[in-house]
């Protein structure tokens, strides 16, 4: 199907009123969700996942793409206004928006930060559109042992690119990948690791694991963070009108970022946050005037929140066309089409292109919406932000209850909740992210079946994963992956 065709296929089905609907509920909830510092798109896609169960497919993750790039919008609010960042992302718009704001500038900051998401986000559709089918026609040619191979990348890459311990990573990996193996094999019919419980013969419920882990543990740790009062005053639909002199120098940053974001958000495991601090460094180093950074640079916001939501989009292509999610949202969206019967892969965009070609015009819809959202409510936003905590908390607990119960009408997914929520908080305790877990929970049992097929075709020999450039190459990436990880604390210490 040509361009044309599928973008006129795109706007018959973005554009009917239930996903028009469903598009700007999914971004309303997500600006709701990325203010409130702490809570982030994986708290929010897991309460609202068991609602997309009984919604059409591509309805579905219209609402979810909805919520995860509508809170990576809103999370700049309070990192501009307050210094605490919505979502992990937007930390970066910390260092040089709440400066603004101290100078009487949060306004100017606020709205280019919405020009330079929505610049971002447009830019990042663009490469979607034009390399996914290119990806899906590379992803046909891959073996059964390519698909094992990357997957096992993406994985590895998740636990042992981002900040933190890479160790610790590569623990969460394994972990999820033992709760994937939990319910009964496909080929062999046997149960695994259910301990007589007939409740676990299909697996641990994602519902109840990603709203445990993201919903109830987030809830809890963020219940514990200070308060800091926000305020309006000051912030005008006049004061938000920036000088000739701001687009002039945020204009370049926006597109340099775009491009430095859509490249990392395609690379499985990356994501978003690094390709805005890659981007954020990349415009100090270039700009004449590298002293400013930190203290209030126009190119400093507009560079980092175009390359946040342009790797938000990119992040599509490795997760539509090859099933290989690049991070725990991505994860998690994968595992919904699951649910519904939708397998993920080359072939999606030729099986489901109203589903395809449909959600890249409700990005398009969306990201209007977006700007109409974060420009002239930005009073509403605010007053978000003064909401006590003891109020909005328990409203949510009692959300994700309902939320986990009503998939399968059954109490047993409630108390795998609590339990898994009470892992969650543990986790967070001793400096553990749960995102890897989640991301090998739901790539364990594709990781399994491709390594099956790939010694049932090679007749139980391991050379198969060695023996062309790719799968080399894959390897050896993974290799040296896993001794960055082992070896990252060792010279870290020596330092």
């Amino acid at each position: 199907m040509g361009l044309i065709d599928g973008l006129s296929l795109g706007i018959d089905v973005a554009l009917s009123r239930v996903n028009v609907a469903y598009c700007f509920l999914g971004v309303l909830i997500g600006t709701f969700v990325g203010v409130i510092p702490g809570v982030g798109a994986l708290a929010a896609i897991s309460m609202i996942l068991p609602l997309s169960f009984y919604l059409d497919p591509t309805t579905a993750i219209v609402l979810l793409a909805g919520i995860y790039y509508g809170t990576v919008y809103g999370g700049s609010t309070a990192a501009i206004l307050l210094n605490l960042p919505g979502v992990p992302s937007a930390a970066v718009a910390c260092l040089d928006g709440y400066p603004m704001t101290r100078q009487g500038r949060g306004g100017v900051a606020l709205f280019l930060t919405t020009m330079a998401s929505f610049v971002g986000s447009m830019l990042g559709l663009a490469a979607l559109v034009f390399f996914a089918d290119a990806i899906s026609d590379i992803g046909l040619s891959l073996r059964p042992a390519d698909y094992f191979l990357l997957m096992t990348l993406g994985l590895v890459a998740a636990a042992a690119i981002p900040t933190g311990s890479p160790l610790k990573g590569l623990a969460m990996v394994f972990i999820g990948l033992a709760m994937g193996t939990v319910g009964t094999d496909i080929a062999t019919g046997m149960a695994r690791f259910t301990f007589g419980v007939p409740e676990l013969l299909d697996g641990l419920s994602l519902v109840a694991l990603a709203m445990g882990l993201f919903g109830i543990s987030e809830v809890i740790v963020t219940s514990s963070l200070p308060r800091r009062r926000a305020s309006a005053g000051g912030i005008t639909l006049r004061s938000m009108i920036p000088t000739r002199q701001d687009l002039r120098e945020g204009a370049m940053p926006m597109a340099r970022g775009a491009g430095i974001g859509g490249l990392f958000g395609a690379l499985p495991g990356v994501g978003g946050t690094i390709a805005c601090f890659i981007s954020y460094a990349v415009e100090k180093r270039l700009s004449r005037h590298p002293e400013k950074f930190g203290h209030g640079a126009v190119e400093g916001i507009c560079a980092s929140e175009s390359a946040n939501n342009s790797a938000v989009q990119t992040a599509f292509i490795p997760s539509l066309t090859l099933g290989i999610p690049g991070d725990a949202v991505m994860a998690l969206m994968l595992g919904a089409l699951i649910i519904h019967g939708i397998t993920p892969g080359p072939l999606l965009i030729e099986q489901q292109p109203g589903m395809f070609w449909g959600l890249v015009v409700s990005f398009i819809l969306g990201n209007i919406f977006l700007v109409i959202l974060n420009i002239p409510l930005i009073g509403i936003w605010l007053k978000l932000l003064s909401i006590p905590y003891h109020f909005m908390f328990p409203a949510i607990i009692v959300f994700i209850c309902f939320g986990a119960f009503s998939v399968n009408g059954n109490a047993f997914d409630v108390w795998a909740l609590g339990a898994l929520g009470a892992l969650g908080w543990m986790l967070s305790l001793f400096g553990f992210q749960p995102a890897p877990l989640l991301l090998g929970f739901i790539l364990g049992p594709m990781i399994e079946e491709n390594l099956r097929r790939a010694l049932q075709l090679s007749r139980g020999d391991f050379g198969t994963f060695v023996n062309d450039g790719l799968s080399v190459s894959l390897t050896a990436l993974i290799v040296v992956l896993v001794l960055l990880a082992v070896l990252k604390p060792v010279l870290g210490r020596r330092g």
